[in-house]
């Protein structure tokens, strides 16, 4: 069977190429509250409760905030009180209140 689409003929192949190197690690949520407008974040934790349409409450061992979660970023997941979720996003900084804008959630076992 022929391989389908293009085939790049030898030495010719497309290598993706893109930054190595450090990558931002895990946060707190006391971390991530006291971090510049537009930041990038990485938290472990439970979501406890829905507050509004894609708004809910995150809570680690630190604290709780407010997350920001878009309903295509589910990806079919279900989560409880009781799942432990990672959630990776920017922090959202108003003058009085601080939220995460959620880009990618994800399950862990």
């Amino acid at each position: 069977a022929q391989q389908q689409g293009f085939v790049a003929p030898a030495g010719q192949e497309y290598f993706q190429g893109g930054f190595s190197g450090p990558k931002p690690g895990l946060s707190s949520v006391a971390q991530a509250k006291s971090f510049r407008d537009d930041a990038w974040v990485i938290l472990e934790g439970n979501i406890i409760r829905q507050v509004g349409h894609e708004l809910y409450e995150f809570r680690d061992a630190s604290g709780t905030v407010y997350v920001d979660i878009d309903d295509k970023r589910w990806l079919g997941q279900t989560v409880s009180p009781e799942t432990k979720v990672r959630l990776e996003g920017e922090v959202d900084k108003d003058w009085n209140s601080v939220e995460i804008d959620v880009k990618n959630l994800r399950v862990l076992k």
